[in-house]
Formats: structure tokens, C-alpha cells, sequence
């Protein structure tokens, strides 16, 4: 190689370097506008987020055994404000005393809810349950039976018979003190 051509290979390298150092000095306005752009995307997917759930949905800690075994203590339950249109069986959340609460639908408006020494009787017919596991007796400090239901209105049930504070002490729950109906939950005990 002679010293000409050596010569001019070596500019041609200096002028690539140097064409790469002012490339890499224009992409720093360039990485600047990326990071700005993703924080601005997380800003937008964090506010989304959020207005899903205090908006559409709802998350619920349980901190009461009334609904076991369906659900226990400790349980995240979350749950669908826009469904309101209940029937028996549903899971709901309600506010009731200051606190969410999970209860299950037992009746709807329009039924007539009687609760004896033989169990939980809707328009006349005892009720078979078979995920309930305790006995459906009347609370003596509660409300008088038979109740009918008026428009508007749903008859709720803790699972856990026994003990849970629910329709037969506190009557029947108003559809504006419902939250919405119960999707699905997250067993966080036991793991």
C-alpha cells in the first residue's frame, strides 16, 4: 500500500468517526424525547387504571368470616358497579354501616321472604342451598317476618348462617346501597 492510499484511508475513518460522534450528539434530544414519551405513557396507563377501579370496578378487602367458605377472611373480591340488575344466588357488595360488606341475593323485589325454625322460605317454598353448611334461623333483635320485598329492593344472606350480620337484622337492602355485583376473588390466605 503506498502512503497516498494509506493517507486516504485514514480520512475516510476520521470523517466516519466523526460522522457517528455529531450522529450520537442529535440522539440525545432524541433519547430526551423517548423517556419523556414513556413517561408520559405510564402517567396516561397509571390514570386509565385508576379510573377503572373507582369508576367500573371495585376491589374489596374481606375482613369478616360471614360469607365462609365461599369467601374468607382476607380475601380481595372484586366486583362490577354497573350491575345492578341482581337475582338470587348473585354475590354482592353493599355499604352497610360504614363498611363494604359481601352478602349473597336471596331475593329480589316482588318476593316474599320468610325465615322459621324450618329455614329460609321464598314466596312459600323452602329454599335447598346446598353451599350453605349452617341452619337459616331468625335473629330474635332482628326484623318481623314475613317481608315483602318492594321495588328496588334485594333480601341478603351471609353463607355462614350462624353468625353473619345481613337482611335479618338490618331489613332489605336498598339497590342504591349496593356497590355491584361480585367477579371474582383472590384467596390471599393460606398460601
Amino acid at each position: 500500500m503506498t502512503e497516498s492510499t494509506e493517507r486516504m484511508k485514514n480520512k475516510e475513518n476520521y470523517n466516519k468517526r466523526q460522522a457517528g460522534t455529531e450522529k450520537n450528539i442529535g440522539n440525545k434530544g432524541s433519547i430526551r424525547a423517548d423517556i419523556l414519551f414513556l413517561l408520559a405513557k405510564t402517567v396516561i396507563l397509571i390514570i386509565v387504571v385508576l379510573l377503572l377501579f373507582t369508576v367500573v370496578f371495585g376491589v374489596v378487602r374481606v375482613r369478616d368470616m360471614s360469607m365462609k367458605p365461599a369467601i374468607m377472611e382476607g380475601d380481595l373480591v372484586f366486583f362490577y358497579r354497573f350491575q345492578k340488575d341482581y337475582s338470587a344466588g348473585d354475590l354482592i357488595a353493599l355499604k352497610e354501616n360504614g363498611e363494604t360488606e359481601i352478602r349473597r341475593v336471596v331475593a329480589v323485589a316482588g318476593d316474599t321472604v320468610d325465615i322459621t325454625d324450618d329455614g329460609l322460605y321464598v314466596n312459600g317454598n323452602l329454599q335447598q342451598e346446598s353451599y350453605i353448611y349452617t341452619e337459616t334461623r331468625p335473629y330474635t333483635e332482628g326484623i318481623s317476618f314475613p317481608l315483602t320485598l318492594s321495588e328496588g329492593e334485594v333480601f341478603v344472606l351471609g353463607d355462614k348462617r350462624d353468625s353473619a350480620e345481613d337482611s335479618r337484622i338490618y331489613g332489605a337492602v336498598d339497590l342504591t346501597e349496593s356497590l355491584g355485583k361480585v367477579m371474582t376473588l383472590i384467596r390471599r390466605r393460606n398460601f
